[in-house]
């Protein structure tokens, strides 16, 4: 028999390991299509290996996906793509297999927004021990031997990396979920009502805003005081039948948990047109993040459809 042919138990062994392995590529990736992909890649070079002398297969597979995912960010497009000022990681509904492991609260941190944007001041390969050491708990010697360099390297690559991330970072404990609600509720409250004092109130003095303006801007649009944060949340969430046009309908806004972190998805019948998430820090809105361009709402809109009517009663039923 051909040690190359598909067989049942192979297959079944590959998907077994499967959520792992989009898991690992998406932290890498910070794009769920692209993790999709390189989940892909790595089936057909299981598929082509000779699995005989394959001896630890989640390793090896564990190896494979990191490294098509190192190609993929060392590639040129990707870097004219992250480095033009218009790329945001793409938002996954909580509940998605593709944000685990979720187990501790580094594990669940390092799937954030914030930090997943942040990773992108890492090298590919510090980005690699990073996210292998910090959210798969791999020792040095493992992430040595899955990315070709010395423990002492690796060593090396997660000190930097964690400076670099640490240094950026605007971390507090995690967020009571009742808590959040409770300060996104207000936020949509006195956006949708105009009331900018209480917008200014319910944020950090360094509060800021990024929007990818639905995809039609060639970069991310930015606001950085409360003042210019709550002067745009205003107006974003005025309704006007402009904005009804452009997405299609009458959309209804409900909260929900986007990468773990509070969020508000605004819904045109069962498809997801907006999503705009929430960094609290301290009991404030420290970080406003809008994304509504299509091409990074696909898998939300997906696994919104998925909960079929258990999203519960909308924040706004009709906007």
């Amino acid at each position: 028999m051909d040690s190359t042919a598909t067989d049942p138990f192979d297959t079944a062994r590959f998907e077994a390991g499967r959520n792992r392995l989009a898991s690992l590529a998406y932290r890498l990736l910070g794009s769920a299509v692209d993790a999709e992909d390189a989940v892909q890649d790595a089936y057909l070079h299981w598929q082509a290996a000779d699995r005989q002398h394959i001896r630890v297969p989640e390793a090896w597979l564990t190896k494979v996906v990191t490294n098509l995912c190192l190609d993929r960010l060392r590639s040129a497009q990707a870097r004219r793509e992250r480095t033009a000022g218009a790329w945001l990681p793409e938002p996954l509904l909580d509940g998605d297999p593709m944000l685990g492991p979720a187990d501790t609260f580094e594990q669940r941190e390092s799937v954030s927004l914030a930090v997943l944007k942040l990773m992108e001041r890492l090298s590919p390969t510090e980005r690699a021990v990073y996210v292998l050491r910090e959210a798969f708990s791999y020792g040095h010697a493992e992430i040595a031997e899955i990315l070709d360099i010395s423990e002492s390297a690796s060593q090396q690559h997660l000190h930097r990396a964690r400076q670099r991330v640490t240094a950026a970072r605007r971390r507090g404990a995690e967020v009571d979920r009742a808590a959040a609600r409770r300060i996104v509720e207000e936020f949509l409250t006195a956006a949708s009502s105009g009331r900018t004092e209480r917008l200014v109130a319910l944020l950090t003095d360094d509060a800021t805003a990024i929007s990818d303006g639905a995809g039609l801007a060639e970069k991310l649009l930015r606001y950085d005081t409360p003042q210019r944060v709550a002067a745009i949340a205003r107006a974003g969430f005025k309704p006007t039948p402009a904005k009804r046009r452009l997405v299609g309908g009458t959309p209804a806004i409900h909260y929900a948990l986007v990468n773990g972190s509070p969020a508000i998805v605004t819904v045109v019948g069962d498809r997801v047109v907006g999503s705009v998430t929430f960094d609290i820090v301290g009991g404030k809105i420290a970080t406003v993040r809008g994304i509504a361009a299509p091409a990074r709402l696909t898998r939300l809109t997906e696994a919104w459809r998925r909960q079929d009517g258990t999203a519960g009663a909308p924040l706004v039923a009709r906007w």
